[in-house]
Protein backbone atom coordinates (compact mmCIF):
# COMPACT_ATOMS: atom_id res chain seq x y z
CA UNK A 1 0.00 0.00 0.00
CA UNK A 2 1.10 3.23 -1.11
CA UNK A 3 0.88 6.06 1.66
CA UNK A 4 -0.70 9.30 0.76
CA UNK A 5 -0.18 10.42 -2.71
CA UNK A 6 -0.48 14.26 -4.37
CA UNK A 7 -0.43 13.26 -7.95
CA UNK A 8 -0.42 16.47 -10.86
CA UNK A 9 -3.57 16.27 -12.91
CA UNK A 10 -2.18 15.79 -16.30
CA UNK A 11 -2.58 17.74 -19.97
CA UNK A 12 -4.22 15.26 -21.62
CA UNK A 13 -6.56 14.76 -18.69
CA UNK A 14 -8.30 18.43 -19.45
CA UNK A 15 -12.14 18.43 -18.21
CA UNK A 16 -11.91 14.92 -16.77
CA UNK A 17 -14.64 14.14 -14.61
CA UNK A 18 -12.85 12.92 -10.97
CA UNK A 19 -14.62 9.46 -11.04
CA UNK A 20 -13.46 8.70 -14.06
CA UNK A 21 -10.04 9.93 -13.43
CA UNK A 22 -9.59 7.54 -10.35
CA UNK A 23 -11.08 4.81 -12.57
CA UNK A 24 -8.10 5.56 -14.43
CA UNK A 25 -5.57 5.26 -12.12
CA UNK A 26 -6.54 3.26 -9.75
CA UNK A 27 -8.94 0.92 -11.70
CA UNK A 28 -9.07 -1.94 -8.51
CA UNK A 29 -11.16 0.96 -6.48
CA UNK A 30 -14.90 0.04 -6.41
CA UNK A 31 -17.27 3.33 -6.55
CA UNK A 32 -18.53 2.80 -3.55
CA UNK A 33 -14.94 3.42 -1.50
CA UNK A 34 -14.46 6.64 -3.45
CA UNK A 35 -17.39 8.08 -2.74
CA UNK A 36 -16.66 7.47 0.72
CA UNK A 37 -13.34 8.91 0.65
CA UNK A 38 -14.87 11.91 -1.19
CA UNK A 39 -17.62 12.26 1.81
CA UNK A 40 -14.82 11.82 4.37
CA UNK A 41 -13.07 14.83 2.76
CA UNK A 42 -9.58 12.15 2.51
CA UNK A 43 -9.74 13.00 -1.59
CA UNK A 44 -9.17 16.68 -2.21
CA UNK A 45 -7.92 18.40 -5.25
CA UNK A 46 -5.73 21.54 -4.32
CA UNK A 47 -6.68 20.99 -1.04
CA UNK A 48 -10.25 21.29 -1.43
CA UNK A 49 -13.28 19.17 -1.04
CA UNK A 50 -14.55 17.59 -4.22
CA UNK A 51 -17.53 15.65 -5.22
CA UNK A 52 -17.16 12.42 -8.36
CA UNK A 53 -18.59 14.76 -11.08
CA UNK A 54 -16.21 17.46 -10.35
CA UNK A 55 -14.31 18.39 -13.26
CA UNK A 56 -10.42 18.55 -12.87
CA UNK A 57 -7.54 20.48 -15.00
CA UNK A 58 -3.78 20.11 -15.57
CA UNK A 59 -1.71 21.29 -12.97
CA UNK A 60 -4.21 20.57 -10.17
CA UNK A 61 -3.07 18.21 -7.52
CA UNK A 62 -5.00 15.28 -6.19
CA UNK A 63 -4.63 14.13 -2.93
CA UNK A 64 -5.02 10.26 -2.90
CA UNK A 65 -5.24 8.67 0.49
CA UNK A 66 -3.33 4.99 1.34
CA UNK A 67 -5.50 2.50 -0.70
CA UNK A 68 -5.89 -0.63 -0.35
CA UNK A 69 -5.45 -0.84 -4.34
CA UNK A 70 -2.50 -0.15 -6.47
CA UNK A 71 -1.87 2.51 -8.91
CA UNK A 72 -1.62 1.10 -12.56
CA UNK A 73 1.53 0.16 -13.74
CA UNK A 74 2.86 -0.30 -9.86
CA UNK A 75 3.88 -3.62 -8.20
CA UNK A 76 0.94 -5.67 -7.01
CA UNK A 77 0.12 -5.10 -3.63
CA UNK A 78 0.68 -9.07 -2.93
CA UNK A 79 4.52 -8.09 -3.13
CA UNK A 80 3.61 -5.91 -0.18
CA UNK A 81 3.32 -6.64 3.78
CA UNK A 82 0.33 -6.72 5.68
CA UNK A 83 1.84 -4.75 8.12
CA UNK A 84 2.60 -2.34 5.79
CA UNK A 85 -1.32 -1.49 5.03
CA UNK A 86 -2.06 -1.86 8.64
CA UNK A 87 0.39 0.71 9.89
CA UNK A 88 -0.64 3.31 7.07
CA UNK A 89 -4.43 2.43 7.88
CA UNK A 90 -3.70 3.40 11.71
CA UNK A 91 -1.63 6.75 10.26
CA UNK A 92 -4.36 8.08 8.34
CA UNK A 93 -6.35 8.12 11.50
CA UNK A 94 -3.97 9.92 13.29
CA UNK A 95 -3.29 12.47 10.69
CA UNK A 96 -4.53 16.00 11.53
CA UNK A 97 -2.99 17.98 8.92
CA UNK A 98 -0.91 17.55 6.18
CA UNK A 99 0.95 19.65 3.50
CA UNK A 100 3.90 18.88 0.61
CA UNK A 101 6.80 19.24 3.61
CA UNK A 102 4.85 18.36 6.94
CA UNK A 103 2.32 15.58 8.67
CA UNK A 104 0.75 16.71 12.02
CA UNK A 105 -0.65 13.95 13.96
CA UNK A 106 -2.63 13.21 16.99
CA UNK A 107 -1.20 10.78 18.51
CA UNK A 108 -2.61 8.33 21.33
CA UNK A 109 -1.38 7.55 24.64
CA UNK A 110 0.74 4.20 24.78
CA UNK A 111 1.72 4.12 21.30
CA UNK A 112 5.66 4.92 21.38
CA UNK A 113 7.70 7.22 19.14
CA UNK A 114 10.37 5.20 18.98
CA UNK A 115 11.77 1.82 19.40
CA UNK A 116 13.45 1.36 23.08
CA UNK A 117 13.14 -1.67 25.49
CA UNK A 118 10.19 -3.63 25.30
CA UNK A 119 8.33 -1.69 22.67
CA UNK A 120 7.61 -3.55 19.18
CA UNK A 121 5.73 -0.80 17.86
CA UNK A 122 6.08 2.50 17.10
CA UNK A 123 5.13 5.12 14.74
CA UNK A 124 8.84 5.50 13.27
CA UNK A 125 8.61 2.09 12.70
CA UNK A 126 5.04 2.94 11.12
CA UNK A 127 5.89 5.51 8.72
CA UNK A 128 7.74 3.12 6.85
CA UNK A 129 4.44 2.61 5.32
CA UNK A 130 4.01 5.83 4.22
CA UNK A 131 7.72 5.87 2.09
CA UNK A 132 6.92 8.73 -0.76
CA UNK A 133 7.41 7.26 -4.61
CA UNK A 134 11.27 8.61 -4.09
CA UNK A 135 11.62 6.25 -1.72
CA UNK A 136 12.02 8.73 1.28
CA UNK A 137 10.49 7.96 4.51
CA UNK A 138 8.98 11.24 6.77
CA UNK A 139 11.17 11.56 9.39
CA UNK A 140 10.51 12.52 13.19
CA UNK A 141 11.97 15.45 14.39
CA UNK A 142 10.52 15.73 18.11
CA UNK A 143 9.04 13.05 20.16
CA UNK A 144 6.24 12.65 22.80
CA UNK A 145 6.41 10.31 25.94
CA UNK A 146 4.83 6.83 25.29
CA UNK A 147 1.68 7.68 27.40
CA UNK A 148 1.76 11.29 27.09
CA UNK A 149 -1.11 11.90 23.49
CA UNK A 150 -0.86 14.70 21.12
CA UNK A 151 0.20 16.77 18.75
CA UNK A 152 3.52 15.25 17.11
CA UNK A 153 4.83 16.62 14.13
CA UNK A 154 6.79 14.89 10.93
CA UNK A 155 8.80 16.00 8.22
CA UNK A 156 8.26 14.79 4.87
CA UNK A 157 11.13 15.57 3.04
CA UNK A 158 15.09 15.49 4.62
CA UNK A 159 15.29 19.63 4.18
CA UNK A 160 11.80 20.53 6.01
CA UNK A 161 13.50 17.98 8.40
CA UNK A 162 16.57 20.59 8.83
CA UNK A 163 14.35 23.19 9.60
CA UNK A 164 11.75 21.57 11.37
CA UNK A 165 14.38 20.35 13.96
CA UNK A 166 16.57 23.84 14.03
CA UNK A 167 12.73 25.08 15.23
CA UNK A 168 12.62 23.02 18.05
CA UNK A 169 16.13 22.88 19.15
CA UNK A 170 16.07 26.95 18.99
CA UNK A 171 12.56 26.79 20.95
CA UNK A 172 10.71 29.21 18.09
CA UNK A 173 8.18 26.01 18.46
CA UNK A 174 5.35 27.17 20.99
CA UNK A 175 3.98 23.87 22.85
CA UNK A 176 0.97 23.56 24.63
CA UNK A 177 0.07 20.93 26.69
CA UNK A 178 -3.11 19.97 28.85
CA UNK A 179 -3.07 17.99 32.14
CA UNK A 180 -5.35 17.28 34.88
CA UNK A 181 -3.51 17.35 38.51
CA UNK A 182 -4.82 16.32 41.81
CA UNK A 183 -5.90 19.84 44.19
CA UNK A 184 -5.10 23.16 43.57
CA UNK A 185 -1.74 25.09 43.15
CA UNK A 186 -1.53 27.99 45.66
CA UNK A 187 -0.71 30.53 42.17
CA UNK A 188 -2.98 30.54 39.56
CA UNK A 189 -0.22 30.82 37.11
CA UNK A 190 3.08 30.64 37.51
CA UNK A 191 6.61 30.02 36.20
CA UNK A 192 8.74 26.59 37.42
CA UNK A 193 12.24 26.49 37.00
CA UNK A 194 14.33 23.84 38.40
CA UNK A 195 17.87 21.92 37.75
CA UNK A 196 16.52 18.06 36.95
CA UNK A 197 18.77 15.28 36.96
CA UNK A 198 17.90 11.13 36.42
CA UNK A 199 18.21 8.98 38.86
CA UNK A 200 18.23 4.88 38.31
CA UNK A 201 15.17 2.94 40.25
CA UNK A 202 13.93 -0.26 40.71
CA UNK A 203 11.14 0.93 38.09
CA UNK A 204 13.66 2.37 35.61
CA UNK A 205 15.20 5.86 34.93
CA UNK A 206 13.35 8.58 36.39
CA UNK A 207 14.16 12.37 36.70
CA UNK A 208 13.84 14.15 39.37
CA UNK A 209 14.58 17.87 41.19
CA UNK A 210 18.39 18.65 41.49
CA UNK A 211 20.12 19.32 44.96
CA UNK A 212 21.83 23.12 44.47
CA UNK A 213 24.90 22.19 42.01
CA UNK A 214 24.04 18.99 41.65
CA UNK A 215 26.51 17.28 38.70
CA UNK A 216 24.73 16.51 35.57
CA UNK A 217 21.86 18.30 36.43
CA UNK A 218 20.32 20.32 33.52
CA UNK A 219 17.93 23.85 34.14
CA UNK A 220 13.78 23.17 33.18
CA UNK A 221 11.70 25.89 33.08
CA UNK A 222 8.01 25.42 32.68
CA UNK A 223 4.96 27.78 32.48
CA UNK A 224 1.20 26.46 33.80
CA UNK A 225 -1.98 28.43 34.51
CA UNK A 226 -5.55 27.06 35.64
CA UNK A 227 -8.00 26.63 33.45
CA UNK A 228 -10.57 24.66 35.55
CA UNK A 229 -11.30 23.46 38.60
CA UNK A 230 -12.93 20.57 40.14
CA UNK A 231 -13.62 22.23 43.83
CA UNK A 232 -10.33 21.29 45.59
CA UNK A 233 -9.69 18.21 44.28
CA UNK A 234 -8.64 18.09 40.59
CA UNK A 235 -7.37 21.36 38.17
CA UNK A 236 -7.01 21.35 34.67
CA UNK A 237 -3.50 23.09 33.80
CA UNK A 238 -2.35 24.15 31.14
CA UNK A 239 1.06 23.94 30.61
CA UNK A 240 4.63 25.19 28.34
CA UNK A 241 7.59 23.81 28.38
CA UNK A 242 10.64 26.47 27.41
CA UNK A 243 13.16 23.43 27.78
CA UNK A 244 12.84 20.03 26.55
CA UNK A 245 14.01 18.06 29.47
CA UNK A 246 12.25 14.17 29.54
CA UNK A 247 9.40 14.48 31.41
CA UNK A 248 9.78 17.89 32.36
CA UNK A 249 6.08 18.56 33.24
CA UNK A 250 5.67 15.46 34.45
CA UNK A 251 8.73 16.21 37.57
CA UNK A 252 7.26 19.85 37.94
CA UNK A 253 4.00 19.14 38.07
CA UNK A 254 5.16 16.86 41.37
CA UNK A 255 7.47 19.50 42.50
CA UNK A 256 4.44 21.95 42.94
CA UNK A 257 2.41 19.31 44.72
CA UNK A 258 0.01 18.82 42.02
CA UNK A 259 1.16 15.39 40.58
CA UNK A 260 -0.39 14.54 36.97
CA UNK A 261 -3.30 12.11 37.25
CA UNK A 262 -2.76 8.74 36.21
CA UNK A 263 1.27 9.46 36.33
CA UNK A 264 2.92 6.04 37.04
CA UNK A 265 6.20 7.48 37.93
CA UNK A 266 5.77 10.58 39.34
CA UNK A 267 2.13 10.44 41.28
CA UNK A 268 2.42 9.37 44.95
CA UNK A 269 -1.11 9.45 46.53
CA UNK A 270 -1.31 9.60 50.27
CA UNK A 271 -3.30 7.21 52.28
CA UNK A 272 -6.46 9.87 52.59
CA UNK A 273 -6.91 10.66 48.47
CA UNK A 274 -8.38 8.22 46.24
CA UNK A 275 -9.06 8.65 42.52
CA UNK A 276 -12.71 9.93 41.54
CA UNK A 277 -14.40 7.39 40.45
CA UNK A 278 -14.93 7.15 36.23
CA UNK A 279 -11.63 8.18 36.18
CA UNK A 280 -9.50 6.07 34.54
CA UNK A 281 -5.88 5.41 36.16
CA UNK A 282 -4.11 6.53 33.20
CA UNK A 283 -1.76 9.69 32.23
CA UNK A 284 -3.90 12.82 31.57
CA UNK A 285 -1.40 14.76 29.85
CA UNK A 286 -1.95 15.87 26.52
CA UNK A 287 -0.48 18.00 23.36
CA UNK A 288 -3.08 20.10 22.84
CA UNK A 289 -1.45 22.48 20.46
CA UNK A 290 1.88 23.31 18.36
CA UNK A 291 2.74 26.42 16.71
CA UNK A 292 6.11 26.26 14.56
CA UNK A 293 7.85 27.60 11.95
CA UNK A 294 6.99 26.05 8.82
CA UNK A 295 9.70 24.90 6.96
CA UNK A 296 8.66 27.60 3.55
CA UNK A 297 7.53 30.49 5.41
CA UNK A 298 4.83 30.96 7.74
CA UNK A 299 3.86 29.01 10.36
CA UNK A 300 1.97 25.99 11.28
CA UNK A 301 -0.72 26.11 14.58
CA UNK A 302 -2.46 22.42 14.55
CA UNK A 303 -4.78 21.40 17.85
CA UNK A 304 -5.50 18.16 18.76
CA UNK A 305 -8.23 16.81 20.22
CA UNK A 306 -8.33 15.22 23.59
CA UNK A 307 -8.12 11.25 23.33
CA UNK A 308 -10.77 9.37 24.87
CA UNK A 309 -9.74 8.49 28.57
CA UNK A 310 -9.34 12.27 28.91
CA UNK A 311 -12.26 13.38 27.09
CA UNK A 312 -14.02 11.02 29.34
CA UNK A 313 -12.76 12.80 32.71
CA UNK A 314 -13.68 16.09 30.99
CA UNK A 315 -17.36 14.99 30.50
CA UNK A 316 -17.32 13.65 34.37
CA UNK A 317 -15.78 17.14 35.27
CA UNK A 318 -17.99 19.66 33.68
CA UNK A 319 -15.09 20.44 31.72
CA UNK A 320 -15.58 22.08 28.28
CA UNK A 321 -12.57 21.89 25.87
CA UNK A 322 -13.71 24.06 23.58
CA UNK A 323 -13.57 27.11 25.60
CA UNK A 324 -10.09 27.85 26.57
CA UNK A 325 -8.30 27.53 23.28
CA UNK A 326 -6.72 30.92 21.85
CA UNK A 327 -5.81 32.74 19.03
Amino acid sequence: MAGIQQITVEPDEAGMRLDRWFKTHFPGLGFGHLQKLLRSGQVRVNGGRVKADTRIEPGQVVRVPPLSVDRKGEAPLTQRTMRDQHDADILQKMLIYEDPKVFVFNKPSGLAVQGGSGVSRHVDMMLEAWRSKKGEKPRLVHRLDRDTSGVLVVARTRLAAMRLAEAFRGRDAKKTYWALVRGVPRKRQDRISTWLVKEQTLDGDRMRVARHGEPDADHAISNYRILEQAGQTLSWLEMEPHTGRTHQLRVHAAHIGNPIIGDPKYFFADQNWDLPGGIQNRLHLHARRIVIPHPDGGRIDVTAPLPPHMRQSWNLLGFDETETDEG
